[in-house]
């Protein structure tokens, strides 16, 4: 047994099973009462772990409040009752969701969840100031189209445990949540309409704001975190300056830097198209056209409104998406260039040093997203040049001429990895702190089926909810799930991941090029990145390969 698997167990932090632990330590009589700003909530405790579920944020944003920037709830007269989830945004469920949905999804859907440790809650009958944990934001992922809170996966327990309160939000999805029409224009002038999805996030952002300190919350010591759109909205709203006094601390997990899905959208022709690539209101208009609603005015955006929810999302999720893009896609619902919230692609915002000046963990997984059309090695090759026999030994050293695992490669780092380094880079050169990572462990049941560690696999081991996931377990995957939530935990903590006796991840400069690898059969491995020549080669090539 590896020397990292050893030390844990001698701390004994891998022998007692959790379901020991919940007979072992039950939670006290604690208080499951708080007072926000728009009534009583009455949550859940167990295991030192109270929760409440289902908060409302926002007024549904149904009927009239469809595309509108979300609404101030009406306070309510009573106790809310706030033990179980609200449903996740308007989608179509994708059965190959690494994170399935555990509600029924709904456009009534602006609601958010709160996990705290019991001692954290200030009580009302004792005279005890607020304790002011940290704060940490989830932003989940899906491609924009798929997800929400309500996955076990996503569970926040074993963040408050450790002292850090944990809340999740839901947002509006797909064309819900991005969409463009002139008719939104003219009904809210002096807003630019849109990216009501980024909206949903800075109004739950706010709602912390102003609520988190009666859970115990510090408001001044928030992180925000997401992974793959999640991580691609935190670099949106990092960049944001609709945004700014939100958080001081972000994570971004395989949330791209560059252009993650496609090419962003500007909200209308005057702002200029890119290329063949439409408008968001064209777009827009196409769109109500193939439902029968022609017009720029008040009665076709009353008709767009009454259109019934699935007729918006319309088959839209990830496995549609893949089928007909194969490769990074058009635009069919993700964030607008509006010219306020989202000013243009991360790439040019953070070059340019625009963005919030936070410190930030950034990474991807060593078997993350990658697309390619290419239907041979030649056409995989071609981008590259004069450089093609390079990129050739770099991604094919072997030999082995497999299109698809080369073309995957390549499309891995164009999408994720070179632009993870990319926005460590401009972080970096803004003067933050920054650690970049990549996570390479695979669990015990993929093993043999995986190539690496897929996509969206580190989430289990984030929020050390393996059990969710997988019906088996070795101790490498345990250890694993302790070091990497615990290095997030500090982050959250006080800005950096460090302490508590593990290994130290090094900060990333462009020099150095330091990484935190977590690795299979190692645990946390500090190297430079064995993968920078092929990333250096990615970014040399950068536009072609994008065009192509």
């Amino acid at each position: 047994m590896q020397r990292w698997l050893k030390g844990l167990l001698t701390l004994g932090l891998l022998a007692t099973p959790l379901w020991a632990l919940a007979q072992a330590s039950p939670s006290d009589p604690a208080v499951t009462r708080v007072d926000i700003d728009a009534g009583a909530l009455q949550g859940s405790s167990a295991l030192d772990v109270t929760a409440f579920k289902g908060i409302p944020y926002a007024t549904p944003p149904t009927g009239e409040n469809r595309w509108r920037p979300p609404q101030p709830v009406s306070p309510w007269q009573g106790v809310h009752k706030a033990t179980g989830f609200g449903p996740d945004c308007m989608q179509r469920p994708d059965p190959g969701d690494a994170a399935p949905l555990g509600v029924t999804p709904s456009e009534d859907c602006l609601y958010l969840n709160v996990w705290a440790p019991s001692d954290a809650i200030p009580d009302p009958k004792a005279d005890r100031a607020p304790t002011n944990h940290p704060v940490l934001v989830w932003i989940h992922g899906g491609g924009y189209v798929n997800g929400g809170t309500s996955t076990p996966i996503y569970d926040g327990s074993a963040f408050a445990r450790d002292g850090v309160i944990l809340v999740s939000l839901n947002y509006r999805l797909g064309r819900f949540g991005f969409f463009a029409h002139p008719a939104l224009s003219r009904e809210q002038q002096g807003k630019a309409p849109g990216n009501y999805a980024i909206m949903d996030q800075l109004a739950a952002l706010e709602w912390v704001q102003r609520n988190i300190g009666a859970f115990g919350g510090d408001a001044g010591n928030v992180t925000i975190m997401g992974e793959s759109a999640g991580g691609a909205s935190v670099l949106d709203l990092t960049g944001s300056p609709a945004a700014r006094g939100l958080f001081q601390r972000a994570v971004v997990m395989s949330g791209g830097g560059r252009a993650l899905m496609g090419p962003m959208p500007a909200l209308s022709g005057d702002q200029g198209d890119q290329g063949d690539q439409p408008s968001a209101k064209t777009i827009g208009e196409h769109f109500a056209r193939q439902h029968g609603i022609d017009g720029r005015g008040e009665d076709a955006l009353a008709a767009l409104r009454r259109l019934p929810p699935e007729r918006i999302v319309d088959g839209l999720n990830m496995s549609s998406l893949m089928a007909s893009h194969q490769g990074p896609r058009t635009w069919v619902g993700g964030p607008i260039r509006d010219g306020e919230l989202v000013s243009g692609e991360p790439e040019g915002i953070y070059q340019a040093g625009l963005q919030q000046h936070v410190p930030m963990l950034i990474g991807t997984t060593d078997a993350d997203l990658g697309f390619s059309g290419a239907d041979s090695m030649d056409a995989l090759l071609t981008p590259f040049g004069e450089d093609a026999d390079r990129a050739r030994a770099l991604y094919d050293a072997q030999g082995s001429d497999d299109v698809q695992r080369v073309g995957r490669a390549i499309g891995m780092d164009r999408m994720m990895t070179e632009p993870a380094r990319f926005i460590a880079d401009q972080m970096a050169a803004s003067g933050e702190p920054v650690w970049r990572y990549r996570f390479s462990h695979v669990g015990l049941e993929a093993r043999d089926a995986w190539p690496g560690a897929v996509h969206a696999s580190e989430l289990p081991y984030l929020f050390r909810t393996l059990e969710s996931r997988y019906n088996h377990l070795d101790d490498s995957d345990r250890a694993m799930a302790w070091q990497f939530h615990r290095y997030v935990v500090n982050f959250a903590r006080g800005g950096n991941p460090n302490g508590g006796g593990a290994p130290t991840w090094p900060l990333h400069t462009p020099l150095s090029n330091l990484m935190m690898d977590f690795t299979q059969n190692q645990g946390p491995v500090a190297r430079q990145d064995p993968w920078q020549a092929r990333l250096d080669l990615i970014e040399r090539h950068l536009t072609p390969i994008l065009d192509h």
